[in-house]
């Protein structure tokens, strides 16, 4: 499929160097760029672009106040142009929020080079973006918070294990909050730069009863916390002294990411084989796909989140097709699937 795309930054250099790397892509079938959000509103009603490249900076209205406006008006896959620092997190982790499917950082010149990293990626998330779900946002106050009783024969700690990416934001913020502090503790490997994890740990503990926080190394895993891999670190289950705990480390990317679900996943596969369960959802790639294979292996029970929920089918199509899930379902249902299976065991 060819797509076109519009490019909205006030920077002439940003517009130049995007345009540039897109152009490159025989995929990417029209490029129209825009300085600012009200001339890119009135291009989008004669252009209709499949996807929108959107600085979250600019004069006049921010990227976010408008990301806000397209979603409500002309809902379109929308890319934010971001810097990849700590306090450019805030605002992204806000647009993530809003709607937009992913976030790039913003373009240098030595973004031109075809075989810079950062520019393939932009090229690869534009073209994701082209084929992802814009879904209605999810009313805070429609998430049911669901009930969790131990069984009493149970003699043996239960361990969760979450991998996500693409519309991750969304779905941990619509995903979490319907569990009961009682539930099992989860690990939670979420595809994000190192500036980004801190605060989205912080902002889903907000929505929450369990509680969430970025992981540190040697934390325990105990009921009612979730913890979040810090970006550029793997995360790892291990075992010792009756206790789970995770381990951080650097290592080669996996995958093709660091922190890797495919590294989480195989660690728990090891250390708490049929006591696990593994949950794939939304996000673009393959990584964790293999993974969940071998916990499944292992007697882990696995989900995975369905077609229609998910903003990119990428991971959770890769495992299903893999065989790795043994339960499909939409995000809204996968927290109470769960919870059934774990009053069983």
């Amino acid at each position: 499929m060819r797509f076109k795309v519009l490019v909205v930054d006030d920077s002439a250099t940003a517009r130049e160097i995007i345009t540039s790397i897109l152009s490159s892509d025989p995929d990417i079938k029209e490029i129209v760029t825009a300085n600012d959000a009200y001339e890119a509103r009135d291009i989008i009603v004669d252009f209709k672009p499949d996807v929108i490249c959107l600085d979250i900076e600019m004069p006049k209205m921010d990227g976010i106040t408008f990301l806000r406006k397209i979603m409500k008006y002309m809902p379109t896959p929308v890319v934010m142009v971001s810097k990849m620092t700590k306090a450019g997190a805030s605002k992204t982790l806000e647009s993530l929020e809003a709607g937009a499917v992913d976030v790039v950082e913003k373009p240098t010149m030595k973004m031109l080079n075809d075989s810079d990293k950062h520019a393939l990626e932009l090229i690869e998330k534009v073209k994701s973006a082209a084929g992802a779900n814009i879904l209605n946002k999810a009313n805070p106050a429609s998430i049911v918070h669901l009930t969790f009783t131990k069984p009493s024969s149970q003699t043996r700690q239960k361990v969760i294990a979450i991998g996500v990416s693409t519309g991750g934001v969304e779905a941990l913020k619509n995903f979490l909050p319907q569990f009961p502090k009682s539930s099992p503790g989860m690990l939670i490997v979420q595809h994000m730069p190192e500036n980004f994890t801190k605060q989205l740990a912080d902002r889903l503990n907000t929505f929450c009863d369990i509680e969430v926080r970025e992981a540190k190394n040697g934390d325990i895993l105990t009921d009612g916390i979730a913890l979040i891999a810090p970006g550029d670190l793997h995360m790892v289950l291990r075992y010792s002294n009756k206790q789970y705990h995770v381990e951080l480390g650097t290592g080669e990317k996996v995958s093709g990411h660091r922190p890797s679900v495919d590294v989480l996943f195989n660690s728990v596969a090891k250390t708490a084989s049929n006591d696990a369960v593994g949950i794939i959802l939304t996000g673009m790639g393959s990584d964790g796909a293999k993974g969940l294979l071998n916990m499944r292996k292992s007697g882990a029970m696995t989900f995975g989140q369905d077609s229609v929920s998910s903003v990119v089918y990428g991971m959770p199509k890769v495992a299903n097709d893999l065989g790795a899930v043994v339960k499909q379902n939409s995000l809204k249902a996968l927290p109470r699937d769960i919870l059934k299976y774990l009053e069983k065991v």
